[in-house]
């Protein structure tokens, strides 16, 4: 997905729902950290890496 992204400037749509989902964790950190809730490796983001990474082995076939 890195090298797609570097050549063609569009990312794979794995990686662009994977951007949106890490977004919305983001956001649902910060309100779950607004309740007082310091929970933090529950809303680590690990979408973007494990779908680039997918959309690694997608572009390579």
């Amino acid at each position: 997905a890195t090298y797609y992204l570097t050549f063609t400037g569009v990312p794979g749509t794995a990686t662009y729902y994977a951007l949106i989902m890490t977004v919305y964790t983001w956001i649902a950190k910060g309100a779950w950290f607004a309740l007082g809730y310091p929970y933090d490796f529950i809303v680590t983001p690990v979408w973007l890496p494990s779908a680039m990474l997918l959309d690694l082995v997608y572009w390579a076939t």
